[in-house]
């Protein structure tokens, strides 16, 4: 299969909408990653993505929508809080869970009764939604386990060959996925993946926000079910062992020293480039915004220079931090050397 890269234009979204509607599986640009589109009520398309990202069958798919006015068409119930998140926050990158119903199939809900639901903010994301006429699954458009995609050429690395077309629509804007949340009652939220929009954010909402123990620390037990991608596997990976340090910047400098060798970099804040004299160090931005948007790039830039081991200075864990953080101690595999 030759995979086509399409320009972000009129024709491109119109061929691509074609293809999905076909039951085919298309990469298209979001505000958060590349998502891996098919239609989220066709069992065959839906199996394609799995099949083309090595994805296991039971991590629940996420479900793009035109217009948030659509959700009452494929849920069985919709609490009054979700629709005053809506207002806030959609479009816009988050995700919110909600009872399904036989409109969405359990292959694309991960064998679950809930599916979760996003209305994307990026213009030619929500018009090839509006093109399909259908509801479209999307996860990241990247092999699983691996580094998400926020570059058409990252999803052309992963994909080509696996899949028909991918959309280019330049660089992603905030770098990391959805903020992912369920609703615990009528006045909880619980927050199971972070993402750009944040707790803080939330509380605007709702006075009880909740913060989910596997954002930070996995799950314990590998056959629990869980109700968000990103919460049980190991994710966001590249083929480098990752580790995160924690501790200022005088004991990581210290610790950088003596952690040297073939292979060996280090990732660390824009800030640290005078403190640290040392090689192979990589800064992954000034502030938790600029992290978020260039952790992908830079995981993957690790493979591409043949990185063995790379020790990785912690973000912070409040904010947008909290995204990040949770990305690389996923992609550390929850190893964190405290200093």
């Amino acid at each position: 299969m030759d995979t086509l890269l399409l320009k972000d234009d009129e024709n491109g979204l119109k061929y691509s909408a074609k293809l999905i509607k076909n039951g085919e599986i298309v990469a298209f640009p979001t505000e958060t990653v590349y998502g891996l589109g098919a239609d989220a009520t066709n069992e065959s398309a839906v199996r394609k993505i799995f099949q083309a990202k090595g994805r296991p069958s039971d991590n629940p798919l996420i479900v793009h929508l035109h217009d948030f006015s659509e959700a009452v068409k494929y849920t069985s119930y919709i609490p009054q809080i979700a629709f005053k998140v809506a207002e806030k926050f959609c479009p816009g990158p988050i995700t919110l869970v909600l009872p399904k119903n036989d409109k969405i199939p359990l292959v694309t809900s991960g064998g679950l009764d809930t599916v979760g639901i996003r209305i994307p903010l990026h213009p030619s994301a929500r018009k090839l939604i509006e093109l399909c006429g259908k509801p479209v699954s999307a996860p990241s458009a990247n092999t699983s386990g691996y580094p998400s995609p926020t570059s058409a050429m990252h999803v052309m690395r992963d994909m080509n060959g696996k899949i028909p077309a991918i959309v280019d629509g330049g660089e992603s804007l905030y770098g990391v996925e959805s903020t992912v949340i369920c609703f615990e009652n009528k006045n909880s939220i619980r927050i199971l993946r972070p993402g750009f929009i944040t707790r803080e954010d939330l509380l605007s909402v709702c006075d009880n926000v909740i913060i989910d123990p596997a954002v930070t620390e996995g799950i314990k037990d590998s056959s629990q079910k869980v109700m968000s991608p990103g919460m049980k596997y190991k994710h966001y990976s590249p083929s480098a062992d990752i580790a995160l340090v924690e501790g200022n910047i005088q004991k990581f400098t210290e610790f950088a020293e003596n952690h040297r060798g073939e292979g060996i970099y280090y990732l660390i804040f824009d800030e640290d480039i005078d403190s640290i004299k040392l090689e192979n160090c990589i800064p992954y931005g000034a502030d938790s915004i600029e992290q978020a948007h260039l952790i992908f790039a830079k995981l993957r830039e690790l493979d591409e220079i043949n990185a063995k081991r790379v020790y990785v200075r912690v973000p912070e864990k409040t904010g947008v931090g909290l995204a990040v953080y949770n990305r690389l101690i996923r992609a550390s595999g929850f190893e964190v050397i405290r200093l």
